[in-house]
């Protein structure tokens, strides 16, 4: 399915002609927020236009009923999804549950058909089950990284992605990025001006810079089984500014330079050249956030050797460039 970018006059007369079908299918144990996020960007009521059809689909017999209580009436069934241009899962419930087979059904068909098949959060689990991601880029939530990539190895998993479309298929991140995906779904069958427009009305940036990298908890070792290398570490962290040579290290806790960097890694799992660097990001994310030093103040607290290559250690980690992680997460006064 071809993007298109229309003017808004040539998009108003080919939305009055053809206004795409949105089936959004929704399962017992629901998220509301899940849900929410479709129905504001595929919904009439955020600019009062339609440019969409939006419904909700049951994906499942029974009540469908939210994690904290609300209820959908879905009064569509899956064989409804004939008619659909572009089919949304916005959630599961579980990933160690398989959903029913007629379902897996229904999406393998209309994948089949041609119509753009969407999975939002741990929606993409639905669609992994399926099949639909066999030997296609994908994108998850990047705690679910190991649990997704072990389950469906034939899925090339991208854990920066806020969103990934592949072969008529679109996975997205965790929760917001839910907001990110639907507004790139917007802008494939109408223009970037009137996708801009929805965005506004939600008060959320048309696209965000950098990917998932910028959430990722990126734990390191804070101490090991070896009391020597608990100390050394220690030792560094108070003074993480000095520049420090594998040769000096080794000396300091009695070791050839072989045998340290061999216990080292044994200890921690990492080479010290990694660890070091990982430390001094982490130092210099907590400065990012919680003072106002500049960044060659922070390039000197943290030790890295010029300001250049901060910034590409720190774009190389967080996908986003030191300033953008100020801007993004700096504590407001």
């Amino acid at each position: 399915m071809s993007s298109r970018i229309l003017s808004p006059k040539t998009q108003s007369t080919e939305a009055m002609q053809h206004v795409p079908n949105v089936s959004v299918i929704v399962f017992n144990g629901f998220s509301p927020f899940h849900i929410s996020v479709p129905s504001i960007v595929f919904g009439r009521d955020t600019l009062n236009e339609a440019f969409f059809n939006l419904q909700f689909i049951a994906g499942e017999e029974g009540s469908i009923m939210s994690d904290i209580g609300m209820e959908i009436h879905a009064r569509a069934k899956l064989d409804t999804l004939e008619k659909a241009d572009i089919i949304i899962v916005p959630y599961w419930r579980t990933v160690d549950e398989r959903p029913n087979d007629q379902l897996i059904e229904a999406l393998r068909l209309a994948h089949e058909r041609g119509t753009l098949i969407v999975g939002l959060c741990l929606g993409g689990y639905v669609l992994a089950f399926a099949g639909l991601l066999d030997g296609k880029r994908a994108a998850t939530h990047w705690e679910l990284e190991q649990d997704f990539t072990q389950r469906f190895p034939e899925t090339l998993l991208d854990t920066n992605a806020l969103y990934v479309e592949d072969g008529g298929v679109i996975t997205s991140a965790g929760t917001a990025a839910g907001i990110d995906c639907c507004l790139f779904v917007f802008r494939k069958y109408y223009s970037s001006a009137i996708a801009n427009r929805i965005a506004r009305r939600m008060v959320v940036p048309p696209y965000r810079d950098g990917g998932q990298a910028q959430f990722i908890e990126q734990p390191i070792p804070i101490t090991t089984s070896d009391l020597r290398i608990n100390e050394l570490m220690e030792r560094i962290r108070n003074d993480i500014g000095h520049k420090y040579t594998l040769d000096e290290l080794a000396e300091s806790v009695m070791m050839t330079r072989r045998t340290f960097t061999r216990k080292f890694h044994k200890a921690t799992g990492m080479a010290f050249g990694e660890w070091l660097a990982s430390e001094r990001l982490n130092l210099a994310q907590e400065l990012l956030e919680s003072t106002d030093l500049t960044i060659e103040q922070i390039v000197t607290k943290t030790g890295f050797s010029s300001v250049f290559i901060f910034r590409d250690k720190f774009k190389g980690r967080y996908a986003v460039t030191p300033n953008r992680w100020r801007k993004t997460f700096h504590e407001q006064k």
